[in-house]
């Protein structure tokens, strides 16, 4: 057998075996559970800006970046701006293996591909930040709710003329508002992209284990994930990736769109 498609082959009967490890998928259930406990996801960068994800989930991105070659990702929530500048990373990675593939040299700062964030209150010090980072020029923030009309009718007519599209949803959590974002976004998705749907592990957590947020079991983005998959068939859960990564916020909410 070729090496490459051997070592792969390997690889997939490794993931395949952890969906049947009862002990190693318990014990990284407890793990995720402590870890949130402890806010281990509040401790890291992306190129300098605070980034709210497990490293997993990040991996995770990038493959996902690399194999479909989006030209605009649209993501809800922007916090600190981690999410966004890794995003714009990613396609500044695509945008230079192309230069390299044609043998040409692309001026960033005039390339098609692009990251669109929203969020409800972009606070001062992040914008700053984020508008001065050498990703900038691949960022266009919009402030308001993700889901309010104009910001819905801003997004759609500026994801007019792109090829390639992936939604990132990772703002307020709850059922109703992921369900709407999903609507508004979700059909920007081209085919053979991603919708990304994160904390979905809400749903996996015990009741009640954000006591300081309006979001809780039964009311939460896998809810919102499961009841827009009921009646949108060209969308479906990529299982492979929740098995291999065992550890992220997002079980389920890897949604590819056919």
């Amino acid at each position: 057998m070729d090496p490459i498609k051997q070592f792969s082959a390997e690889r997939m009967a490794a993931i395949a075996g952890y969906g049947t490890d009862e002990a190693f998928t318990a014990l990284s259930s407890q793990w995720r559970q402590m870890s949130m406990d402890k806010r281990y996801v509040y401790n890291f960068d992306w190129m300098g800006r605070p980034i709210i994800q497990y490293p997993q989930d990040i991996q995770a991105m990038q493959e996902l970046v690399w194999a479909t070659k989006p030209d605009l990702i649209i993501e809800t929530g922007i916090a600190h701006g981690g999410s966004i500048v890794l995003s714009a990373s990613l396609l500044a990675m695509l945008d230079m293996c192309d230069a390299i593939e044609k043998g040409v040299t692309i001026d960033p700062k005039v390339s098609n591909r692009k990251v669109i964030g929203i969020d409800i209150d972009i606070r001062k010090h992040n914008r700053k930040a984020i508008e001065e980072h050498p990703m900038a020029s691949r960022i266009q923030l919009i402030e308001g709710s993700s889901i309010a009309k104009d910001v819905v009718d801003q997004v759609q007519q500026a994801a007019q003329g792109y090829e390639r599209v992936m939604v990132c949803l990772d703002s307020m959590h709850t059922h109703d508002h992921v369900l709407a974002e999903l609507e508004a976004y979700a059909p920007l998705v081209t085919s053979g992209c991603y919708c990304v749907v994160f904390d979905t592990f809400v749903e996996d957590l015990p009741r009640d284990f954000f006591n300081d947020r309006p979001w809780n079991v039964g009311d939460n983005p896998k809810t919102a994930v499961r009841a827009y998959l009921a009646d949108h068939p060209e969308f479906s859960v990529n299982g492979e990736i929740d098995g291999k990564l065992l550890v992220t916020v997002a079980p389920e909410g890897f949604l590819l769109r056919a």
